[in-house]
């Protein structure tokens, strides 16, 4: 095999403050024309800085030496011309967090028409026929009626295609995806790995494949280098690293799945959210005189209802409705149908009347960072809402501050770093403290392990559940990821596309599926590879 990318005795430090701490130390792997080496490991353990090291994309405050070379031209230290010859044409990138990778004032057509022009020279109906193409083959659907949308319109799962579709633009030697699927629902990203892996195949594409899902792992990578604190601790042929595993931080990371059930719900819990037959639907507007032509119809018929110390799992593929429900039972859109909060109608409540469902009712977001304002202290952010709500004496905050950051397994004494100062799990915790701190009764859970590696994902299911049992509380857990759904489900409702297509206990849904959908999502979740 001919080797696409060597990298040799690798080191990386980052000077700041006067002082230099090394975050790479001393890798050497390689990749084969045709070939999927997967990069496993913990957050911060040294992956993503070892892949941008690559094609020296790091920044100025970084020291890098050892060897890079792509098809034997060294890349370390190369000259600004030939990195921008690499980049983007020779190797693509795909990266955790599409939001922060899409300009949010341009549309699809541009962002994607750019990177065409500018390495093929594409442009007009050429370029056009070929990005409605390459979202034809990421799964968007419709794509024709997504060239004018802006990143914001799109879910989650809908941004990440289109980063992957811009990666696959100009037909790279080599692709570094960075998480890639990590926002993306079990169906989709079955889809994307199969494209992934037949394009690789039929074009002898080059991978290297950063992730925290082993699952993943097993199924996409031809090798695997598992990296703890900056160095690869083992290294070897995928089968062999999974039957085998060598070193005992691999046996630990290949040990670790959320797994259980939840705590049985009390006989007699009450009833804290109900709704009946509600309907979300957005008009689509055209012409100066914003005449509705058409409804994007976001939800059409859900009815839900979760109890004091219950889970309600919602499942189902990117843009099915699942935040688009929980946001209108919140009262954060417009909606049609009845909303009940213990008992009452909040339909018709005033805004004054809603402050107390705004306290009672909170929510934790998929990604921490991008949820947690980088100018606000874990201790400002954490009180955020005790200002706002008035729900104690001001001379209290700080110590309630400092009981949630117990509870939820942060040091109080950490209460005035910034978010960028914490790992992805501890800014999770953040998150969740965020959310418990005003005591709610029920709290919306929107993907909140996603975006977090294994170990540290059971770490979270286990808070949430200890804080369930703890508080009562109740729960609307939306998640793409089943394995954690099944662990901390009473309830299960799938939905697709807008419609709710089977729902029930957790163990009649993942036991006996009744719906075809159901069962494809439970086979692409489950499937032994």
């Amino acid at each position: 095999m001919t080797k696409i990318l060597d990298v040799k005795d690798l080191k990386v430090a980052f000077r700041q403050d006067g002082k230099t701490s090394l975050a790479v130390k001393g890798v050497s792997f390689h990749i084969d024309r045709g070939e999927t080496v997967a990069l496993v490991g913990e957050s911060g353990s040294g992956k993503s800085v070892t892949a941008l090291s690559t094609v020296s994309l790091l920044g100025d405050n970084a020291e890098v030496s050892g060897s890079v070379t792509y098809e034997g031209d060294e890349m370390i230290g190369a000259s600004p011309k030939r990195l921008q010859r690499v980049r983007g044409n020779d190797i693509s990138f795909i990266f955790q967090e599409p939001m922060t990778s899409l300009n949010p004032l341009h549309t699809l057509e541009k962002q994607l028409a750019e990177s065409i022009a500018l390495h093929q020279g594409k442009t007009g109906t050429d370029a056009r026929a070929h990005i409605i193409e390459l979202l034809h083959r990421v799964g968007i659907r419709d794509p024709e009626s997504r060239l004018n949308a802006y990143p914001h319109q799109l879910s989650g799962g809908q941004r990440q295609r289109v980063m992957i579709a811009m990666a696959l633009a100009n037909g790279p030697e080599l692709l570094i995806a960075d998480e890639p699927t990590t926002a993306l629902d079990v169906t989709i990203q079955a889809q994307i790995l199969d494209l992934l892996e037949d394009i690789k195949q039929k074009e002898g594409m080059g991978m290297l494949f950063i992730t925290h899902d082993l699952n993943i792992v097993r199924k996409i990578a031809d090798r695997v280098c598992v990296m703890k604190d900056g160095e690869i601790v083992e290294q070897g042929n995928t089968r062999e690293i999974f039957d085998a595993p060598q070193h005992p931080y691999t046996q630990k990371l290949l040990s670790a799945e959320s797994v259980g059930v939840p705590d049985p719900v009390a006989d007699g819990a009450e009833e804290i959210a109900r709704t009946e037959h509600l309907k979300i639907w957005f008009p689509i507007q055209k012409g100066l005189l914003k005449r509705t032509v058409g409804y994007v119809k976001a939800v059409n018929d859900a009815s839900i209802a979760v109890r004091a110390g219950e889970t309600v799992g919602i499942v189902g593929e990117s843009g099915s409705g699942k935040t688009t429900l929980a946001l209108a039972i919140m009262r954060l859109i417009q909606s049609e149908g009845d909303i009940r909060y213990r008992g009452q109608n909040v339909r018709d409540w005033s805004t004054k009347e809603l402050r107390r469902l705004r306290s009672e009712i909170q929510i934790v977001f998929q990604d921490p960072f991008g949820s947690l304002s980088p100018r606000m202290t874990c201790e400002q952010i954490i009180a955020e809402g005790l200002h706002v709500h008035g729900s104690a004496d001001k001379r209290t905050y700080r110590q309630q501050v400092a009981e949630v950051m117990v509870e939820v397994g942060l040091d109080p004494a950490a209460m005035h770093r910034y978010p960028h100062e914490f790992s992805g799990g501890q800014r999770q915790r953040i998150a969740i403290a965020r959310a418990m701190v005003l005591r709610p009764k029920l709290v919306v859970l929107d993907e909140p392990t996603s975006a977090l590696d294994m170990t540290v994902q059971v770490q979270i299911v286990d808070l949430l559940r200890n804080l369930q049992r703890k508080y009562d509380l109740a729960y609307l857990f939306i998640s793409h990821d089943l394995k954690v759904v099944r662990a901390m489900s009473h309830k299960v409702m799938v939905m697709k596309q807008g419609d709710v297509i089977e729902a029930g206990t957790a163990q009649e849904i993942f036991d006996a599926p009744k719906n075809e959908y159901t069962r494809t999502l439970l086979n692409a979740a489950f499937e032994v590879v």
